[in-house]
């Protein structure tokens, strides 16, 4: 721990996106890849490179009439398939990449929480997390990883 909160420091100071610096490489290796590895690979890279440009949209699955979309539905799923995994479940929220009119569903959790994580790493890097000391960041991420591992169990933030 004591070298995980050397690394966020260090990251802290001059903070940045790229997967190399110690911090980040060990969150994507720990987290953020385990995460976002599902049966359909390329979704989930697709997803993983989105998440990183800030172009993915997640919304929840509500009752009201869905529009109808222009991909397939064997490719993006529905509100009773997961298009990552493939089980039919409903699915609880959808995804879309940049401004595409396609929307994926999806079952599992792991997509919320890291972009979750990502909000609040740009929320630091912009500056905009100012109240908090640097202890208290790094809490504030131990407990985003906490909720990625989590979710790569399957449970939503709101089950724990």
């Amino acid at each position: 721990l004591i070298q995980l909160f050397s690394e966020f420091k260090a990251w802290k100071e001059e903070p940045t996106l790229s997967r190399s610096c110690c911090f980040l490489e060990r969150v994507y290796r720990e987290d953020i890849y385990p995460c976002l590895t599902f049966s359909k690979s390329e979704l989930g890279s697709a997803i993983l490179e989105a998440v990183e440009q800030n172009t993915l949209s997640v919304e929840p699955v509500g009752f009201q009439p869905l529009p109808v979309v222009k991909a397939s539905a064997v490719e993006c799923g529905g509100p009773k398939k997961c298009a990552l995994s493939g089980q039919t479940k409903t699915c609880k929220h959808r995804i879309k990449f940049g401004d595409s009119s396609s929307y994926y569903y999806f079952v599992s959790p792991q997509i919320t929480t890291v972009c979750n994580f990502f909000t609040y790493i740009r929320y630091i890097q912009q500056g905009l997390v100012k109240q908090q000391d640097v202890e208290q960041m790094f809490w504030e991420v131990m407990q985003l990883r906490r909720e990625m591992s989590f979710a790569k169990l399957g449970y939503f933030r709101d089950q724990l």
